[in-house]
């Protein structure tokens, strides 16, 4: 996201101590590190599998580039690098040659990931734990993406262009609680814990060829986040670089939704999914895999899930 400091300096001067209460409290017990993943059981891996009626399968990662629009100072560097300069002496008597490849890049760049170490509130994050017990500059002490369990579960794209009959939704837009009943209702979907839940917006496919990110995004709410959160799904993810609604709906918060979902619920956040290959071919529910890439310590992820169906 955008750098911290432009949003978060005014309200960290201003913030109250940390109080003792039950905002952070998890129905995972004081240990959990892993949050809404806990619904994702085998019953539910198996309920996935039955979905796959046809054996097709969308990519819901977009590729990354050293052109993909990102908050600044995020950037994606590829290095390809062969012996030599590559025209040289070859390996052994098979005339062997190789490529090889560097790549220097922030984590939170394309389609992504968002850890329940990405975001907290006042310096405490999810399930109560304080910052002295998460953050560490070579790596997370808690909560890295790396130790997420492979995902597989029940995947449902919700068409909001549908419900304000916008395509692309324009930026500002708050998709509420009455707005995500309205889509599932709408598309006969029943929501349940466990679950993975795509917002489409038609923001991507229309900005795809963009250099810059647009200035602001229709996306997710805050009474939206707290009923998606509390009906147990597991993540929650849009075909938009943020998520949620930007600017907030109260234009004195930073990224209320974020802090909603991954401190207060554990609930994951997936970002920049290509969902409009999901609505163009008319799927409404699929099963969801994603193996997240095993980086000790990570706060995010480039991931590429798959829809199967």
């Amino acid at each position: 996201m955008r750098s911290f400091c432009k949003y978060f300096l005014p309200i960290l001067i201003t913030s109250s101590p940390v109080l003792a209460d039950d905002w952070f409290v998890s129905k995972f017990g004081k240990e959990d590190t892993l949050g809404a993943i806990n619904h994702i059981d085998a019953d539910k891996t198996k309920n996935a599998a039955a979905l796959v009626k046809q054996g097709k399968i969308i990519s819901l990662g977009m590729v990354t580039t050293a052109t993909t629009p990102a908050y600044g100072p995020r950037k994606f560097q590829m290095i390809v690098h062969q012996l030599n300069d590559g025209s040289g002496p070859t390996m052994g008597v098979g005339n062997t040659v190789a490529n090889d490849d560097t790549v220097i890049t922030s984590i939170g760049i394309g389609s992504q990931l968002d850890g329940l170490g990405h975001i907290g509130r006042n310096h405490v994050y999810y399930n109560n734990r304080k910052s002295e017990d998460v953050v560490a500059p070579d790596g997370l002490l808690s909560f890295g993406t790396h130790a997420l369990p492979g995902i597989v579960s029940r995947g449902i794209v919700l068409d909001m262009t549908k419900i304000y009959k916008k395509d692309p939704i324009p930026m500002g837009i708050a998709y509420t609680e009455a707005d995500i009943k309205k889509a599932a209702r709408e598309q006969e979907i029943e929501i349940g814990a466990g679950d993975i839940v795509l917002l489409h917006s038609g923001v991507l496919k229309a900005t795809e060829s963009d250099t810059t990110l647009p200035p602001g995004i229709p996306g997710l709410g805050v009474s939206g986040a707290h009923y998606l959160a509390k009906l147990g799904v597991a993540a929650v993810g849009a075909d938009t670089y943020g998520l949620e609604v930007l600017p907030s709906e109260n234009p004195q918060d930073a990224f209320p939704v974020h802090r909603v979902l991954l401190a207060k619920y554990g609930v994951y956040i997936l970002e920049n999914m290509t969902t409009h290959k999901l609505v163009d071919a008319g799927i409404d529910e699929f099963m969801f895999t994603l193996g997240v890439p095993r980086l000790q310590g990570a706060v995010q992820a480039i991931i590429n899930p798959l829809a199967i169906y």
